[in-house]
């Protein structure tokens, strides 16, 4: 039986919004096209582990507007528990105004709803959790009680202070990142990379398109991106988390589990949304053997 892996972060929409450039401001551009999704950081990584056949709990505010919706009936068929979801009646649900460029950059708003109660909440006691982008004292006091920490700030780092950051960092087993937000937290640490690396013991530093690379005992390993036509880039970093954890928690090398992170990826980017196109562990092992003919799973 899988091991349980609780996702704590944020539940919300994301509202997409494609457009040429990115307008200088007190001026406007106009919009591409625009979609609604389902999203937020930790329900894409729950609901991803969910449709691969893994056992995945989600931690999160939500607004009375959640229960009995759609959304909250597709996290539910796909077998997230969302036992632990905590539910703010008189709030809305988060929402992520995501701005995405014609080369692929990305602006993003966003409204975080029921999520502002994040530090008023009472962290459960957890085994395996995986601190995605949420309120970072939350976190922090999670990730004092958890036997086994993966953490990934992604782009909620800006929110967090210097003694939160330490003290999270000092309860990780596995850190997160992409190539800016690794830069960003030596500069807020005032460590060096070499010694985050040291500290944590696992660091995964996604680079978009060009693949991945992992730090573990004084080595770096760099993985190659499986290339495929990318019609959205959002939730590629979360597909990654997903398929990376489940393949750890299944008891696979670093290498291997780099690999499949990549793999979910590469099925995510390929539709609009987050949530729209989430691989089975049967597709993501077809593809997988496909392109990494050495690892096969």
């Amino acid at each position: 039986m899988d091991k349980t892996i609780s996702i704590v972060g944020h539940t919300a929409l994301d509202h997409l919004f494609d457009v040429t450039n990115f307008p200088q401001p007190n001026s406007s551009i106009p919009i591409n096209d625009y979609h609604i999704y389902y999203g937020g950081g930790a329900a894409n990584i729950a609901a991803g582990i969910a449709q691969m056949g893994g056992s995945s709990q989600l931690i999160s505010p939500v607004g009375g507007d959640f229960n009995g919706s759609k959304y909250c009936q597709h996290l539910e068929s796909l077998g997230v528990d969302t036992s632990l979801m905590f539910r703010m009646e008189h709030e809305k649900t988060a929402s992520a105004f995501i701005y995405t460029d014609g080369n692929h950059n990305q602006i993003t708003y966003f409204y975080w709803g029921a999520s502002k109660h994040f530090p008023e909440l009472e962290p459960p006691q957890l085994d395996f959790v995986h601190l995605a982008t949420a309120d970072p004292v939350f976190n922090s006091r999670i990730a004092q009680s958890a036997d086994f920490v993966s953490f990934d700030p992604g782009q909620d780092l800006v929110l967090y202070s210097k003694e939160c950051l330490e003290t999270i960092l000092s309860h990780t087993d596995i850190l997160f990142t992409n190539r800016h937000e690794i830069e960003r937290l030596v500069r807020m640490t005032g460590c060096s990379r070499e010694e985050l690396e040291e500290e944590i013991g696992i660091v995964v530093v996604t680079l978009d398109k060009d693949g991945s690379e992992i730090y573990r005992d004084g080595e770096r390993i760099f993985i190659p991106a499986i290339q495929v036509v990318a019609l959205d880039p959002t939730g590629a970093g979360d597909a990654h988390r997903a398929g990376f954890l489940l393949a750890y928690t299944r008891g696979y090398p670093l290498e291997v589990c780099a690999r499949v992170g990549s793999t979910t990826a590469s099925f995510v980017v390929e539709k609009l949304g987050c949530q729209t196109n989430l691989p089975t562990w049967e597709q993501v092992q077809q593809r997988f053997n496909k392109y990494y003919k050495d690892f096969e799973i």
